[in-house]
């Protein structure tokens, strides 16, 4: 799946603030036709078989969704790529499809990014934001607590200048969870 050149992902959720890989350019960039979102119920790094967590992905609708684009130069995107599938297609929930982001200077370019499989067990669209929250607020994974996973996208978001509702949204409630605040404001 390497082109000529240098190789481009985009990142939405935890790549934004822990990409794992070498780069030579970070951008605020923009994929048309998905949207992100807590749908897919996390079985390995923020959740477990028995209590899952939420995880973000990429759902296919209207609108876009804003993030950030990663130029991996071609003497090292080999390596990066397998360390990207080993840790994003570790339950084959992501699919990983190439899409056209619109990056902040006005280029358009090819970019590695993972969507999720509606056909997967993990998808699980549709949740309201306070089930979101819930889940959130108790689940724990391989990689860590669930609300950790929120807090630091929703807080590299908001340094970007990147605008999340629901994200704020949910990180305020998950605080109010954790901090013993049952209600449901």
């Amino acid at each position: 799946m390497r082109a000529r050149g240098s190789v481009w992902v985009f990142g939405y959720g935890s790549l934004i603030w822990e990409p794992g890989f070498a780069h030579q350019t970070r951008m605020i960039a923009r994929l048309h036709g998905y949207q992100r979102s807590f749908c897919m119920r996390s079985i390995h790094h923020r959740g477990t078989v028995a209590r899952p967590g939420l995880v973000l992905a990429l759902d296919a609708g209207q609108g876009g969704c804003d993030g950030v684009a990663f130029e991996i130069p071609t003497r090292i995107a080999e390596e990066s790529l397998e360390y990207l599938r080993a840790r994003e297609l570790i339950s084959a929930a992501y699919l990983e499809q190439t899409a056209e982001v619109h990056l902040a200077d006005g280029r358009r370019v090819e970019a590695i990014t993972y969507v999720i499989d509606r056909a997967h067990d993990q998808y699980c669209a549709g949740l309201s934001l306070e089930e979101q929250a819930q889940i959130i607020a108790r689940a724990q994974g391989g990689r860590g607590a669930n609300c950790d996973y929120l807090y630091n996208t929703a807080a590299q978001l908001q340094e970007l200048g990147l605008n999340d509702p629901e994200l704020d949204w949910l990180c305020a409630r998950v605080r109010r969870l954790k901090s013993g605040s049952l209600s449901t404001d």
